[in-house]
């Protein structure tokens, strides 16, 4: 067996922010003065949005999980201090808990201006914030194989990325509210077995002959071969609320990109199950994070998500210490213990009397937390 160079196996991470009113903790559109003042710092790391009161940000190509730590903590620290300097805070979860889209203004771009024509209120109201993980491959027909491989995994890594119970107001009764706004957007969701990358790529040539899209880029799947960098992009996971959980979800998704390398060159492959399969514990991992259950398809049984999660660590156990990315990896326990970023916005609104600006107001204290 050959060896395995790690370094190929790169990472880039984009997370979505929250801009807020310190007075009302409402959303707040800052006519794209953090990015402008951002721009100035951290160059083109920093994009608006569709929507004003988000912020975008996105590394460099990181050769391992520390690099990615150092760029992720920069970026938000960076971006904290504009939006302070000019009154403003930041905070990070995959829904607002009580503003509504209704009041929030959109982004004057050519771009936003054609979504919001074609989709209407599905874009208007898809105010929301997520996480993009880009783990780098060393040619598009492997990204293509691990792209397929690791579809069985996303419902695992999304259920400890949860952080966005509450919509407008409400408690939705998930623990990733998120997603459920997303669907409402054409393709999105869990992708389909691809043959090849051949497969993909005549998918795409027929939906940009048939008008269904211009561009790869508005195929917006859980996870999908990156149009135009060598990378498989995971793109499932509501953004979450501290550095140390955006750590742990890239460093598990590299990690798991490597070992379904690892097999393939042992001549091994990971057992494909179908979309639909899938989709039921993408459900149920939205519904319930990881305080429910998933369903072992080998066995054909619900099995504990947080046992599976275990079951996980195991399974990329041989790869983390050549990555580096243990420490990482394993913060995994840490949330089975504490509560994902929606467990513990709920904890706060239970404790406060099922108020929802202190929710605000922890999700503000978290954005640094062990910078």
């Amino acid at each position: 067996m050959a060896d395995i160079n790690y370094r190929n196996f790169t990472l880039g991470i984009e997370e979505e922010y929250m801009v807020l009113d310190p007075k009302t903790r409402e959303l707040k559109s800052h006519e794209q003065k953090i990015v402008t003042e951002g721009q100035k710092v951290i160059r083109d790391k920093v994009k608006a949005e569709m929507h004003q009161a988000v912020v975008e940000v996105g590394t460099d190509i990181c050769q391992d999980i520390h690099e990615a730590r150092k760029d992720v903590t920069t970026l938000r620290k960076t971006i904290a201090k504009i939006a302070g300097d000019l009154g403003l805070q930041i905070g990070a979860a995959g829904t607002h808990p009580f503003s509504h889209w209704e009041s929030q203004l959109i982004t004057d771009h050519a771009r936003y201006n054609e979504i919001v024509n074609e989709l209407q209120e599905a874009a208007r109201s898809n105010l929301i914030f997520g996480l993009h993980v880009h783990v780098g491959m060393e040619s598009r027909e492997m990204a293509n194989h691990i792209a397929n491989s690791t579809r069985y995994f996303l419902p695992h890594v999304y259920a400890l990325s949860t952080n966005s119970p509450f919509w407008e107001g409400r408690l939705t009764g998930y623990k990733s509210y998120r997603t459920k706004v997303f669907d409402k957007f054409p393709r999105t969701g869990i992708p389909e077995y691809f043959e090849s990358i051949e497969a993909y790529d005549s998918f795409v040539k027929l939906l940009v002959k048939t008008n269904c899209i211009d561009n790869a880029k508005k195929i917006w799947w859980d996870l999908r071969v990156h149009p135009f960098f060598n990378t498989v992009e995971f793109r499932i996971c509501d953004v979450p609320m501290t550095i140390d959980e955006t750590m742990c979800i890239a460093a598990l998704f590299q990690a798991i990109c490597v070992k379904i390398y690892k097999l393939r060159s042992q001549n091994m492959n990971y057992i494909q199950y179908s979309r639909a399969l899938i989709n039921e514990n993408k459900w149920r991992a939205s519904r319930y994070g990881i305080d429910g259950h998933l369903i072992d398809f080998g066995k054909e049984e619900e099995v504990n998500t947080r046992a599976l999660i275990y079951e996980l660590l195991n399974f990329i156990d041989d790869v983390v210490d050549p990555l580096g990315s243990r420490e990482a990896a394993h913060f995994a326990e840490k949330i089975l213990h504490t509560g994902t970023g929606a467990d513990r916005q709920l904890k706060v609104y239970e404790e406060s009397g099922q108020q929802l600006v202190p929710v605000v107001d922890y999700i503000h204290d978290q954005f640094l937390a062990g910078a």
